[in-house]
């Protein structure tokens, strides 16, 4: 098991368990792992993101590894970039949805993607051991890296029609989040001839705007100006701008599941016989879509690194996670927020319907999640108990106990925040609100035993 990389690179208070001391060592061992520069290194709008950077870059100058500086860049666009312009590998420093007082780092490898769970462990225990480069031959420099922002944005526009939505002159509401995506996301807008409409669009690491997680009941906002301007469509990014969480053309917001069936059956549309990898908690309908088009579904535990590093050897078309995280293979097998646009306006564009409508011709679903605070002791007894209660459930990931393939309940640690995740699924609202409600109860009574 890993010690300090969660679900999504490394993350904890700032100056508490996240030091600058703890960053200069671990970067140690991170360039350790690469080997060799050019790195590239990118960071999030945080206060404390600054300060990180000048501790890595210089962590792996004195280790005889050069290093470029790309500023502030939303996650997918420094992975894109390390894949394109030809890096050993990626530092993004961000703690992606946490609160404004975490921050992290997050490595990626030279093919533009998360490094892998084995990995994860090597540089754990080069860090450990201590056992990182000494001695080097030269420094390394540091300059800066220009190109990312203007690459990434090329990158995308390269997988759509873009004459074809540059033609309808669409009306989007695009809710920053005082996050990375206000570097690039309202250029995209621009390029592709969009009437954008801005929300929270400065940048700023206390995220004031409605924080740095896009959820249903912090996106009142969005749905207004969506309403108000009359919009085709509205798109809430999160802090280093790799998901996002769209409003219909009616004000409706979507769940994460929602939008990536619905691109799903765009995209798949146009590639059949293709293959789909998601999480053990994305709704059933991911199977019911995929057969569609005579295409294939690959379930991987919870987190962005499981989809996208089982995508790539696969030669997978999509990936995503319920949160709002979708991944296209075309492009970088990795969550992309602008990617994820791009792909929606190219289904507005190409089918002639609005999302509203788009949407409600795609199989019903009904899914929730909730959250719990709970300590990792807690953790440890909830899913032994509701093991021994449910003995025949999928313990992949916590634990996923399913009643029939359209009813079923999943309970797994965060690997992020002291918190269990609680997922669920059913064939009614009615029948999802009664589960979610028995097992919020049944997780609260054992926890407080």
């Amino acid at each position: 098991m890993a010690k300090f990389f969660g679900t999504n690179g490394i993350r904890g208070i700032f100056s508490e368990d996240f030091t600058l001391e703890f960053v200069h060592d671990m970067t140690l061992a991170i360039g350790t792992y690469f080997k060799k520069g050019p790195v590239l290194i990118g960071y999030d709008g945080r206060d404390s993101s600054p300060a990180i950077c000048k501790v890595v870059s210089s962590a792996l100058n004195s280790i005889g590894i050069d290093c470029n500086i790309a500023g502030i860049v939303p996650t997918p666009c420094l992975e894109f970039a390390v894949k394109t312009l030809r890096y050993s590998g990626g530092i993004m420093i961000t703690a992606s949805h946490n609160p404004p007082h975490y921050n992290g780092i997050k490595p990626a490898a030279y093919d533009g993607v998360e490094i892998s769970r084995n990995d994860e462990l090597i540089i754990e225990d080069i860090y450990l051991q201590k056992s990182w480069i000494q001695n080097p031959d030269n420094w390394g420099i540091t300059r800066k890296e220009d190109r990312t922002i203007d690459v990434y944005l090329k990158g995308i526009i390269s997988h759509i029609d873009s004459k074809l939505i540059e033609s309808k002159h669409f009306k989007v509401v695009l809710d920053l989040g005082n996050g990375a995506q206000a570097v690039s996301a309202p250029n995209f807008c621009k390029m592709l001839q969009c009437e954008t409409f801005l929300i929270n669009e400065k940048i700023d690491g206390s995220f004031p705007g409605r924080g740095s997680e896009p959820t249903p009941q912090n996106l009142s906002k969005l749905s207004e100006s969506v309403i108000a301007n009359n919009a085709d469509v509205g798109i809430a990014f999160d802090g280093d701008g790799d998901r996002s969480i769209f409003c219909d053309n009616k004000g409706n917001i979507l769940t994460g599941d929602k939008s990536a069936l619905a691109l799903m059956r765009h995209i798949l549309k146009k590639n059949p016989n293709s293959l789909v990898v998601t999480c053990l908690n994305s709704g059933s309908n991911t199977e019911v879509l995929a057969r569609e088009s005579n295409s294939k579904v690959i379930r991987t535990k919870v987190g962005s690194v499981e989809v996208s590093r089982k995508m790539v050897p696969t030669d997978a078309l999509i990936g995503f996670e319920e949160n709002g995280g979708f991944m296209y293979g075309k492009h970088n097998q990795v969550r992309d927020g602008c990617m994820t646009l791009a792909l929606m306006l190219d289904l507005l564009a190409t089918s002639e319907k609005s999302i509203y409508e788009y949407v409600t011709n795609l199989p019903s679903s009904f899914t929730t999640k909730d959250k719990i605070v709970c300590s990792p002791e807690n953790v440890s007894k909830l899913i032994m108990a509701l093991k021994s209660e449910f003995p025949n459930s999928d313990t992949t990931d916590g634990i996923k106990i399913t009643i029939d393939p359209k009813n079923w309940v999943m309970i797994r640690p965060s690997g992020t925040e002291p918190i269990v995740r609680v997922y669920a699924e059913s064939e009614s609202q009615e029948k999802l609100d009664v589960l979610m409600s028995e097992y919020i109860k049944k997780i609260n009574s054992i926890i407080t035993r």
